[in-house]
């Protein structure tokens, strides 16, 4: 009976009604917008992260991320390999690098560059290097005089396929040691930086300039997204590898190599949450005034109902559910809009419009909105929760209304 007379209640005005829905199906339709677009720009981000050579794990001599030069290094990495053969899951990828710091150079230009020394085999899925979108071709097995470097840095050096280019860095020796390599190809990666800062040879090829036999700087793992997006499953495979590595290496996760990103990812649900509060205040105002200006024309109906026996807890009731069923209302209506509005950009936004500012952010071109169920909860229960509490002063309000007061009322 209570459901029934509120649900008659709130169609009385239409007019009326009709605001306070549209201010909840707008609050709720905002939150799971903006939702979907943060995590898709959030995990971008770090698949942008992990993919730029990072990964889920590194294993490094325990001096290399302090100081990344040919001097720490991994001497014995045949143990490592027969350890990560043994000890990762089903589906990880992992290989062997060389990285060193270096310059890049040719008649008319030098640059500062990343030098990375990989496995023509293996590092296809492990990071971009297999995503690349090529001119020419990439680097083949074997290919010791070859270089892959980026669209950028070959634009800036004015130079093109098949031409050579020098690279120079410190060698095992502490003395400069330099070789030309024959630019097989080029890639395109998500961030014009990565384009700039990283060039490819075959981990062979780094070897032997650096003059370190069979020695690699480290060594990457990228774990299946099941695992590697799991904090218990990521430290699960850590733990064993760190108890099987010799004490002068170190295993890092990408939340150790990446702190920042971690930080920033730790603190997404609480930005989140705040950002529905914010969205809840100001719809708020519009729900307590309509509700109230409701309250207030019927002044004359609750002071009969007093007058009548009525308590005041049942009349807190019925204002209650005025207000529950038009919240009920507002969220369906939102959701559907929300799963709509998901539905239409499930192909991904383009970002590159702004470009200098996503590449900023270190995230990538495409950006693919989604939500979790947990954030439709969430804006489920702030709205509907918070929005009943709202509604409590205009409900008090209606129950404090005395039969005089309201036979004062003309």
């Amino acid at each position: 009976m209570q459901i029934l007379m509120a649900w008659r209640n709130i169609w009385r005005n239409p007019k009326r009604t009709g605001i306070i829905l549209v201010a909840v199906v707008i609050g709720a339709w905002t939150m799971l917008a903006f939702s979907a677009l943060s995590r898709g720009m959030m995990a971008s981000t770090l698949e942008n992260a992990l993919n730029t050579l990072t990964g889920h794990i590194q294993i490094q001599n325990a001096m290399f991320r302090e100081d990344p030069s040919v001097e720490n290094r991994i001497t014995h990495p045949a143990p490592v390999a027969e350890l990560l053969d043994q000890s990762l899951p089903k589906g990880a990828l992992w290989a062997f690098r060389i990285q060193v710091n270096g310059v890049a150079a040719n008649a008319g230009n030098s640059q500062g560059i990343t030098i990375l020394g990989i496995d023509p085999e293996k590092e296809p899925n492990l990071s971009f290097y297999g995503d690349i979108t090529p001119k020419g071709e990439l680097l083949a097995p074997g290919d010791d005089h070859g270089i892959v470097v980026g669209e950028t840095l070959l634009n800036n050096f004015e130079t093109k396929i098949g031409r050579k280019l020098v690279l120079m860095t410190q060698g095992a020796n502490r003395e400069t040691a330099s070789r030309a390599f024959k630019i097989r190809g080029t890639f395109k990666a998500e961030m014009q930086s990565t384009e700039k800062q990283y060039v490819f040879i075959t981990l062979r090829a780094a070897q032997t300039l650096l003059g370190i036999k069979d020695d690699i700087s480290l060594a990457c793992v990228r774990l299946p997204d099941s695992t590697g997006m799991d904090s218990q499953g990521l430290n699960r495979v850590l733990g064993t590898i760190r108890q099987n590595l010799p004490r002068d290496l170190c295993a890092l996760t990408w939340m150790d190599m990446l702190p920042l990103l971690k930080g920033y990812l730790g603190m997404f649900d609480r930005f989140m949450l705040l950002w529905y509060l914010v969205i809840f205040i100001a719809m708020a105002f519009g729900l307590v005034n309509t509700m109230l200006m409701a309250v207030l024309e019927r002044t004359r109906e609750f002071g009969l109902l007093k007058a009548l026996g009525l308590k005041p807890v049942r009349i807190i009731i019925n204002v209650l559910l005025e207000c529950l069923i038009l919240l009920m209302i507002g969220l369906v209506v939102g959701n559907l809009l929300g799963l709509l509005t998901l539905y239409l950009f499930s192909g991904g936004i383009d970002m590159s419009f702004m470009a200098q500012g996503s590449e900023f952010w270190g995230m990538g071109r495409m950006v693919f909105p989604f939500f979790t169920i947990k954030d439709i909860c969430y804006v489920n229960a702030v709205i509907m929760g918070l929005g009943v509490l709202v509604c409590l002063y205009p409900a008090i309000k209606a129950a404090r209304i005395t039969p005089v007061e309201a036979m004062a009322r003309v």
